[in-house]
């Protein structure tokens, strides 16, 4: 496995386990059968998260993938983090605005 891609593997991991502790039921989305188009982390209904663990991210090809890959109804996120920071949500403003705040 090339360091690109273990280093992904280790973010979808880490992110998961974060996510794990806000209360989701999360998990790495390929962990079981690999498809491509699947979410790099599932779990929260109605989202499509994208997983990136760089240092520099293209935010606007990172949202393109995750818009092509969510599935109808599926709100597609970034969430993404550069070593020795926080974890970001990155989406469009329309997006946001479907999210519901009950």
């Amino acid at each position: 496995m090339t360091n690109s891609r273990r280093k992904g593997k280790a973010g979808e991991i880490e992110l998961a386990k974060e996510l794990r502790k806000y209360g989701f039921d999360t998990r790495r989305g390929q962990q079981y059968c690999g498809a491509n188009g699947d979410a790099d982390v599932v779990g929260i209904p109605g989202l499509h998260i994208e997983c990136k663990r760089v240092e520099r991210l293209n935010v606007e090809n990172a949202l393109r993938q995750a818009e092509a890959d969510a599935k109808a109804g599926e709100i597609p996120v970034v969430m993404h983090r550069a070593n020795r920071e926080e974890w970001k949500v990155t989406l469009r403003l329309k997006n946001f605005m479907e999210v519901r705040h009950d």
